[in-house]
């Protein structure tokens, strides 16, 4: 499976998606969707800037979006659900975005029989690429990137969700000890796809997002496990293949992490 020239395509769809971004940003009304979550004409100008490009080159393809233009429901046009469907994000971060904070990214992934093949992060305020394919290695711009090799250590970096409640409401301990420590770094971005690629880059040892959806997870997915790292839920079962059937936008929580970080990570989360 030879994804080089599908990838170089997105990689100029994500780049032309965050332009469009960039014109609406810093003078953007904050809009609400499905369950009061944020949105802006921005996220919507963006998806239908990205679907129309992959619809005019793979039209037989499926597509997820995590927009649509009333708000009232998730894109979902997937004719064969085990076939190449891509997945987007227009605007990862978008409470950031509308309060002109730089930490957003656009995200198009792409999934065949549920796996994650290929996948592009676009940091759109510093202009920086994240992008891989299946076999093609994980890139930022022009640099092959890696996850850490090391162990958790007093310099380690930990990427953790601003909302780290559960599907009940409750808030578990692991992220209290955390904060309440001094030898793990933890940061919070508010994008769950920048977060996760960090781990890629080998700037992070792990990520955590409790409340993404699969828009936030396909892209950056694609990305860390070219650079030798796991996606994975919190009992360290393979979040990929994933059942597509009946998605309307569920949770995906899931951890990011680097081989010799996982291990002590899911022990933490669940202790």
């Amino acid at each position: 499976m030879d994804l080089r020239h599908d990838l170089q395509f997105v990689i100029e769809v994500a780049r032309s998606a965050g332009a469009i971004v960039l014109e609406h940003y810093g003078n953007v009304e904050r809009l609400t969707k499905r369950q009061a979550e944020a949105v802006t004409e921005a996220d919507r100008a963006s998806q239908r800037h990205i679907v129309a490009a992959l619809r005019r080159r793979f039209g037989g393809d499926g597509i997820i979006g995590e927009e649509n233009e009333t708000g009232d429901a998730i894109t979902f046009d997937c004719p064969n659900l085990l076939g190449r469907v891509w997945v987007i994000d227009p605007i990862d971060g978008t409470n950031n975005f509308v309060n002109g904070l730089g930490a957003f990214a656009v995200c198009i992934g792409l999934l065949d029989q549920g796996r994650p093949i290929l996948g592009v992060v676009y940091d759109v305020t510093r202009d920086q690429m994240y992008a891989a394919a299946v076999g093609q290695g994980a890139w930022l711009d022009t640099r092959k990137l890696a996850v850490p090799p090391t162990p958790l250590n007093d310099s380690a970096i930990i990427m953790m969700t601003s909302n780290v409640l559960d599907a009940q409401g409750n808030c578990p301990a692991y992220p209290a000890r955390w904060l309440a420590q001094t030898n793990w770094k933890i940061r919070i971005l508010g994008s769950a796809a920048l977060e996760a690629v960090s781990v890629a880059s080998g700037v992070a040892h792990a990520a955590i997002t409790v409340n993404g959806k699969l828009w936030d997870c396909v892209a950056p997915a694609a990305i860390v496990l070219e650079a030798g790292g796991s996606i994975t839920d919190f009992q360290g079962r393979d979040i990929f293949p994933y059942d597509l059937a009946g998605y309307s936008g569920g949770r995906v929580p899931y951890l990011t992490a680097a081989p010799a970080a996982k291990t002590q990570l899911l022990d933490e989360i669940n202790r």
